[in-house]
């Protein structure tokens, strides 16, 4: 049974669908309400007045796009975590510097070589993290350098015939219509003159109109870092690595119960290092417990007072192992084992009570390493102090029980937020491994037609290995990776695509104004191939605009008898050279977060660049491919 309506009368059906269009746009240009919803919106009315099927409304959450654009989100959130990005982002900052304009142009650069010969989705997904990176390291708002991020990767694609869509739906159909197919860098001086112009028109739109981006979604204040916790609390020069210096260990095999280090040493066992079980045989960190029982060659972590740490080693045959700038004070690392500092409550029940009844070692896997009472700090059998309304604990243990620790606010507060601490956490260990993955991705997306696995079901292999092999945090944190409100923006704008071709007005608007420039000659007509290829494809997608306007291109040129080859050509760069909105590609909605923009930075800093690259993009083809 139908709603009362649903009408399915097709002048209806084509007026309804301009008012929900226009509407649409209109909310979009306003930035009241968060583009997502309104893409939702959009599609509730679609689907509600019967212009689209229930199927095609929700197609666009199934569409391969959108399931690459959630993977890559993982993959390029793994690259990040596990400082991968900073690493890349480091090395390139050598070559540019901080200067602003220097790392603009090596950000066009790298992004259009790259996307030159893997998919604009897949470009952005790899560079955005690394982009990020080096915004964080140079100081340098990140909305300045997003947006060209995503321009860059559609200018890139215009580069080869394999970098984009387009490319190849134009020249498989001048191979079905008896002619040649282009050669792989035909595109090529096109795609470099459109580059050079576009980045140099660029740079000024967005220094213009983006000057004061970003700066509201930018955090108030700055988290206390854990380093710091280490210097406020004096611990960063009572932290040593000891490990055996004889063929056999005097601990292993016994438990660290049994030995009872802290009461006959005064010595804390922070944790273990367990060599050649972690990725590429990297250490793997220990957590210690009552029960855990040393192994032979384990670097031991201990907190303590230099002569205290000095005769627990000697008694067990163990040597302090010394860092790289010969200091014997070791470094701690927070991958899986984290610090906290915890207020006391007024109310909490363990005012006056000696803490250690607190049993936070066996209630959450921590330890507390000092208190802080009235701005002194005590170290030494505090586990015997009666606690205070306002004592603050510095605690150490696995991340997992922090955050649980976080939840019990009646009795204390844990200061900042561990969740977020925990993130912010370089994995730098699996870093090789995250690059192994990103490098294998890349290739199999670029080699993906003799491969045989589409580059969506690479992206998501990828995906899974990240999180399976440890280069995320967490599934959720996997999860947290993803830029849902650029992906629900994508796949709920794809039925207005489907309902503009269903209607018929995206092909009525193609063919009327290609006629009515047929009088003009052919440069105006292919001034209208272009007009109308740009105009298509900035509410549907690209490969969808090059399908229904191929076959125009070719009527139009066969009806003036002149070559081809110049239209489809205009038919594949039009549809690729697209910026005007951040729904017209999935680059332009990926970087919509990143960058803090609304539609309308998309429309004051895209329009102008689309309508000044078609003109020098119809006046190169018509150079290179005479009429």
């Amino acid at each position: 049974m139908q709603f009362l309506f649903t009408l399915s009368d097709p002048i209806t059906q084509v007026v309804l669908t301009l008012l929900i269009f226009a509407v649409t746009i209109v909310a979009f240009m306003a930035s009241k309400v968060r583009s997502d919803i309104i893409a939702l919106c959009c599609t509730a009315a679609l689907l509600v007045t019967g212009i689209v099927s229930p199927k095609e409304a929700l197609a666009g959450f199934s569409n391969s796009a959108v399931v690459m654009m959630i993977a890559l989100c993982v993959v390029g959130g793994a690259v990040f975590q596990t400082g991968l990005a900073r690493m890349i982002s480091s090395k390139l900052l050598r070559l540019a510097g901080n200067n602003e304009l220097r790392l603009y142009l090596l950000v066009m650069l790298v992004t259009a070589v790259v996307a030159a010969f893997v998919s604009n989705t897949g470009t952005v997904a790899l560079l955005l993290p690394i982009i990020l990176a080096m915004c964080k390291t140079a100081n340098i708002n990140p909305a300045k350098l997003m947006m060209p991020l995503a321009f860059a990767s559609s200018l890139g694609g215009v580069l080869t015939l394999i970098g984009t869509p387009p490319n190849l739906i134009v020249s498989n159909y001048l191979a079905e219509e008896g002619k040649p197919e282009f050669a792989f860098f035909d595109f090529l001086p096109i795609g470099l003159v459109c580059l050079v112009v576009g980045t140099i028109l660029l740079y000024p739109l967005c220094k213009f109109f983006l000057a004061k981006k970003g700066s509201e979604g930018m955090e108030k204040g700055e988290e206390r870092t854990l380093a710091g916790l280490l210097t406020e609390y004096h611990i960063q020069d009572l932290v040593f690595r000891l490990k055996k210096t004889g063929p056999h260990s005097l601990l292993e095999g016994r438990s660290v119960i049994d030995l009872d280090i802290h009461r006959r040493f005064g010595v804390t066992i922070l944790e273990i290092r367990r060599e050649g079980k972690g990725v590429f045989g990297n250490q793997q960190q220990i957590t210690i417990t009552p029960e855990t029982k040393f192994e032979a060659n384990d670097i031991i972590y201990v907190l303590g007072d230099p002569d205290k740490v000095s005769i627990f080693a000697q008694c067990h045959e163990l040597g302090i192992l010394k860092e790289e700038n010969n200091d014997e004070h070791a470094k701690l690392d927070f991958y899986d084992i984290g610090l906290a500092e915890t207020l006391i409550t007024p109310e909490s029940a363990l005012i006056n009570r000696p803490l250690r009844t607190a049993n936070f070692s066996e209630r959450y896997g921590l330890k507390v390493l000092a208190i802080k009472r009235n701005g002194r700090y005590i170290f030494d059998n505090f586990l015997d102090e009666l606690v205070r309304p306002g004592d603050m604990l510095l605690m150490h243990g696995p991340w997992k029980g922090i955050n649980s620790l976080s939840k019990k606010t009646r009795e204390w507060l844990v200061i900042g937020r561990p969740e977020k601490m925990a993130e912010s956490v370089a994995i730098d260990y699996k870093a090789p491994l995250a690059a192994i993955i990103m490098v294998i991705m890349v290739l199999m997306m670029v080699f993906e037609k003799q491969i045989g696995i589409p580059a969506v079901g690479t992206a998501i292999i990828a995906g899974l290995i990240m999180v399976i092999s440890g280069c995320t945090r967490s599934v959720d944190g996997a999860y947290k990776m993803i830029a849902w409100e650029g992906i629900v923006l994508i796949a709920a704008m794809m039925p207005m695509s489907t309902a503009l071709q269903n209607t018929g007005i995206s092909k009525w608007v193609a063919e009327n104004l290609v006629v009515g420039l047929q009088s003009w000659g052919p440069i105006a007509v292919l001034g209208g191939v272009y007009l109308v290829t740009s105009l298509l494809s900035t509410f549907i997608s690209n490969s969808a605009t090059a399908l229904l306007v191929a076959p125009i291109a070719w009527a139009a040129a066969e009806q003036l008898g002149v070559n081809p080859q110049p239209f489809m050509m205009t038919a594949a760069v039009a549809a690729s050279l697209c910026f005007a909105t951040p729904i017209c590609t999935p680059p332009n909605a990926m970087v919509m977060n990143a960058g803090h923009y609304t539609f309308s930075d998309y429309v004051k800093v895209g329009l102008p660049l689309q309508l000044i690259l078609g003109a020098v993009a119809i006046f190169t083809i018509t150079l290179l491919f005479p009429l």
